[in-house]
């Protein structure tokens, strides 16, 4: 089916299109803010250089040069006559790099003739430096003091100050310049923002209304199903991410569907299952075997024994009904098996022997009625009466992290591979055995945890023909009152 631009696709154009114009305008500001700030920064720094000589460079060159004149021969005592010298080359030093960076023909012409009168100006101190130490010769060097270095200091000056006058201009048509750039800029930015705001809005305004409306059609579809109608269906739609999610909604509602037609069922065969456990073990034959016996011992007036067999009796079926109740503890249930084992022990203490080790830490918590028993007796019918000789039946339990970990062991006939394949199977695919097979125990024991906690949860069997076999119970632990968590470590048991 035809598709349209993805999600992803269309919020790179909405960038795209707000991103590239405001890059384009920010390189645009920030070329226009430098070039003006270099011009400006030229500028001053020129008039500071030449401002500096425009103040001082007269006064100090006509005192020194005035002082050299009048006290000739104690001129050096006086003052630095080294100092005109120093003073005239830092100038044309100074307007020599002016006149290098000069921009126009007017500035290289003043400058041209400043560096000119610097080269005058320093004939004219070594003509006066010269003449001042002959005798004879002062009021000549006066009249040169006023015609050459005063003048020429004087012109230097003028000169310096139709420069500065130039540069002064200079800043004001760059201040003009500026102006005008940026109400061309506002200009710019102006119509720039408009058709970004503009084609933002646009495309965000499709963007937004073909993600909402599809969201609110699926959520109107999540709410049919919601209400139960799990034969609703999201439409297609033009968006690959939403089209994904609306398929993937439509495979949810239909698995949900059948899960829940599924639940229904396993709910009607759990109850069957519960009942029908019940109806396992309270078998007729195992009462009147067990009264029997008890009869037996009564005429033979070994007290004793039938107080023994009688409590366990009483103990076996008080667990067996516990007034109802579908869950018991741990510590109920290991009674319940003890009961159990002590009456058959009666009847077959010939080949039965049994060990029930299950750590008082467990008792507290709760475990599904009859759900160790079925596999004791299974154990024991299927397993010890099956051999020659005695057998022996162990039951054990641990704690591994939230995990209660019981095992039936038994060192009966065991199984061989193909029926241990068939056991597995049937443990597996949830496919219940005929009760003469000897797979209903334990099929109704892992149905019923698997219903109650999950699939994760329920039996493992391993066997070898001729040596025995080993049941693995997993049930998570829960209590209805636990004061504090308990980290016990024992065996790490692999299920």
């Amino acid at each position: 089916m035809k598709r349209g631009f993805s999600l992803k696709s269309r919020l790179y154009m909405l960038l795209l299109i707000c991103v590239v114009p405001l890059t384009i305008l920010l390189a645009y500001l920030l070329i226009m803010t430098n070039k003006i700030s270099s011009e400006y920064d030229g500028i001053v720094r020129r008039i500071t250089k030449a401002n500096a000589y425009n103040i001082n460079f007269k006064e100090d060159m006509d005192y020194v040069m005035y002082i050299i004149v009048v006290n000739s021969e104690r001129a050096e005592e006086l003052v630095d006559t080294e100092q005109p010298h120093r003073m005239i080359q830092a100038a044309r030093e100074v307007f020599g790099e002016l006149y290098e960076e000069a921009d126009s023909e007017y500035a290289a012409n003043r400058l041209s003739s400043i560096l000119k009168s610097l080269d005058t100006l320093e004939n004219r101190v070594e003509e006066i430096e010269k003449d001042a130490l002959v005798t004879g010769l002062y009021e000549t060097n006066m009249e040169r003091l006023d015609l050459n270095i005063r003048v020429l200091t004087e012109l230097i000056q003028e000169q310096i100050q139709y420069y500065i006058y130039y540069e002064t201009t200079n800043m004001e048509e760059l201040r003009m310049g500026i102006r005008a750039d940026v109400e061309s800029a506002i200009t710019a930015i102006t119509v720039i923002l408009v058709l970004i705001l503009l084609g933002a809005w646009m495309v965000s305004r499709r963007i937004v209304r073909g993600i909402t409306e599809p969201i609110q059609r699926l959520c109107e579809a999540a709410q049919a199903a919601g209400s139960g109608d799990f034969a609703i269906r999201a439409q297609d739609e033009e968006l690959d991410e939403l089209s994904v999610l609306n398929s993937s909604f439509n495979q949810m509602v239909e698995e949900i569907g059948h899960l829940v037609e599924d639940i229904r069922v396993e709910e009607l065969n759990l109850r069957a299952a519960e009942l029908r456990v019940l109806q396992e073990q309270i078998n007729p034959h195992f009462l009147y075997n067990t009264l029997d016996n008890i009869i037996w011992l009564a005429e033979a007036k070994d007290t004793e024994q039938v107080v023994r067999m009688v409590s366990s009796l009483s103990s076996f079926f008080r667990t067996t009904l516990s007034k109802g109740r579908e869950f018991i503890t741990v510590k109920e249930e290991e009674q319940h098996i003890r009961s159990y084992l002590e009456i058959q022990q009666f009847r077959y203490r010939d080949i039965l022997e049994y060990e029930i080790a299950i750590p008082e830490e467990l008792y507290e918590y709760e475990i599904i009625k009859l759900t160790l028993q079925p596999l004791v007796e299974n154990a024991l019918y299927h397993g010890i009466k099956n051999k020659r000789g005695g057998g022996h039946i162990r039951v054990s339990g641990a704690l591994c992290q939230d995990v209660m970990i019981f095992k039936v062991q038994d060192d009966g006939i065991g199984m061989d591979g193909a029926r241990l394949a068939q056991v597995c199977a049937m443990l597996r695919d949830g496919e219940q055995e005929p009760e003469e097979t000897g797979g209903f125990g334990l099929f109704n024991v892992n149905q019923r945890i698997q219903l109650n906690y999950g699939r994760e949860y329920g039996l493992k069997i391993q066997s070898t023909y001729g040596q025995g076999t080993e049941i693995w119970v997993r049930i998570p632990c829960r209590a209805e009152k636990i004061k504090r968590k308990r980290n016990i470590s024992k065996k790490n048991y692999t299920f």
